[in-house]
């Protein structure tokens, strides 16, 4: 078992490396060090022994703006079909020309 700094809350010196969450999956607990008190539930920096409050907060942050700038710049190829009347126009000429 690792040594983590004692909790934050309760002084406990028994802490256990968090494997997932929601906002980081498994690779931002590793990067936070993210550990848990097995005594009282507080999830802190198992380093620092202090908060991950804000590095979460900036960490869900940035990705949250990466996402929004691979959508922006990168948009899905069948919302440009639906939303182009003259890719909607030439479909609609080759259906009627097939028929004859």
């Amino acid at each position: 078992m690792a040594h983590y700094q004692p909790c934050p809350n309760c002084a406990s010196e028994q802490a256990e490396a968090i494997g997932f969450t929601w906002w980081g999956g498994m690779v931002g607990p590793k990067m936070f060090t993210h550990v848990k008190c097995t005594k009282c539930g507080t999830t802190y920096n198992g380093k620092t022994g202090k908060s991950n409050q804000q590095a979460i907060a900036i960490y869900v942050t940035l990705w949250t703006i990466f996402g929004i700038v691979v959508m922006t710049f990168f948009p899905s190829r069948n919302s440009n079909r639906q939303n182009n009347p003259s890719t909607a126009a030439n479909q609609s000429n080759i259906s009627t020309t097939a028929r004859y």
